[in-house]
């Protein structure tokens, strides 16, 4: 993609409402705008990487045998009221009228709508179990709303609802999607750690939050330096590990996923019910398994950033490799730079080339700012032995390749199982 076709407005001076580096970033690199206190318009290079979130989210969720569905943001009063969560939820939830006089509210979660699907659709043993998946626009109204993506008030969410026929295979089912959450934030290039936790309004049996470490995080967990439980604070007391009596350390996180055990919570209060192997009534048993899209996005810049910008995991980059051309207005660095994005295009890579007619020093601030893994320096001054540098976002390092050279390496470098061009 050109950069000159892209709305990128990057901005040099920091945000005043940005409390948390995520926030600032994105809004600094052109990613997110402000509509209203905890709404975001997504640009261009942000949706990018709010897609590339939702795709390993999407691929995993299948891979486990989920199926995606899409349920509506506007739910009926009545299925909330058969809950009882109507009342019990609170002023984060919005609540609205139609022109009939008859109650609303903006989703913040779904297991009323799926539990009402599930009830009127499934009858037998034989048709469990069943996981069934969306990633959807939910809305909880903060009352404070800040940190950005962190903690809006409307948000992109992937919300999963398991059904089956007893606590021994709803557990296999839990197991699974936590498996899966493993896989998603693995390939998301993130470090994490799944730590037991309170299931608050969702309620349950028990649940884990699944946290992307970063010293910026608003949230507090414990983990044991000897046998690996973590929790988070609101779960342990004292200073020894419950499982070994071994010494908790404290760590700073950001809760990006969350998996509950249900249990009969939902299927009992709205009958949710379905005949056995015996023909007899039983309760399907649930679990619900939610991660924040955007939030995910924004947690991988509170661990990859540094004083000039984003440094993206690669999974996650709005684009694979930033290619420069330090002077538009030469011809020779102009026809190599639109050999190499040609090149590396019809490869198949997500190639951005800088064809702006802009100050070299401009175009290198935006580029550490927008944070794509790999940039590729086009000048007349290494051109004349005819090379080109590769510069690695994350460490800095610069390479001087020739221009046949870098193809290869940046071809290996994005595309793991590549192999250079035998001829």
């Amino acid at each position: 993609m050109r950069y000159s076709k892209l709305l990128i407005p990057t901005l040099r001076e920091e945000p005043v409402e940005a409390e948390v580096v995520s926030h600032r970033l994105m809004i600094r690199a052109g990613m997110i705008r402000k509509v209203a206190a905890g709404i975001y318009t997504y640009l261009p290079l942000g949706l990018r990487v709010i897609r590339k979130v939702e795709q390993i989210v999407r691929e995993e969720m299948n891979r486990a045998g989920a199926q995606e569905l899409l349920m509506p943001m506007v739910q009926p009063a009545e299925l909330w009221q058969e809950t009882g969560r109507w009342g019990e939820y609170g002023k984060e939830l919005l609540r609205l009228k139609d022109r009939g006089e008859r109650e609303f509210c903006l989703g913040p979660t779904h297991e009323e709508v799926i539990t009402d699907l599930i009830r009127g659709e499934i009858k037998s043993y034989r048709n469990l179990p069943q996981i069934l998946y969306q990633i959807q626009t939910k809305f909880r109204d903060e009352i404070r709303p800040r940190f950005g993506l962190m903690r809006g008030r409307e948000f992109l969410m992937k919300d999963a609802y398991s059904f089956d026929r007893d606590e021994q295979a709803a557990k296999a089912s839990y197991d699974k999607m936590s498996k899966a959450y493993h896989r998603i934030f693995e390939r998301c290039g993130l470090k994490f750690q799944p730590v037991e936790a309170e299931s608050g309004v969702i309620g349950g049996t028990y649940s884990q939050e699944f946290m992307v470490l970063a010293e910026t995080g608003e949230d507090s967990l414990v983990a044991c330096d000897s046998c690996g439980f973590a929790a988070n604070v609101e779960k342990t007391q004292g200073k020894t590990c419950p499982r070994c009596r071994g010494r908790l350390i404290t760590h700073r996180g950001i809760e990006v996923g969350h998996v509950f055990m249900l249990g009969t919570k939902y299927s009992e209060a709205m009958k949710a019910t379905f005949l056995d192997h015996n023909g007899k009534e039983a309760l399907s048993v649930m679990g619900c398994y939610g991660i924040g899209i955007g939030r995910t996005a924004a947690a991988a810049i509170e661990q990859n950033h540094d004083t000039k910008g984003i440094i993206w995991p690669l999974p996650l980059a709005p684009y694979q490799a930033h290619l420069i051309p330090v002077n538009e207005q030469s011809e020779r660095v102009m026809i190599t730079s639109e050999l190499i994005y040609g090149t590396l295009s019809n490869l198949g890579m997500e190639v951005l080339i800088d064809d702006r007619s802009e100050r070299p020093g401009v175009k290198f601030n935006d580029a550490d700012l927008i944070g794509i893994p790999y940039q590729i320096l086009v000048g007349e001054k290494n051109l004349a032995d005819g090379r080109v540098e590769l510069k690695e976002r994350r460490t800095g390092k610069i390479t001087k390749v020739t221009t046949e050279e870098v193809i290869d390496l940046v071809k290996k470098l994005v595309l793991p199982d590549a192999r250079p061009d035998e001829s």
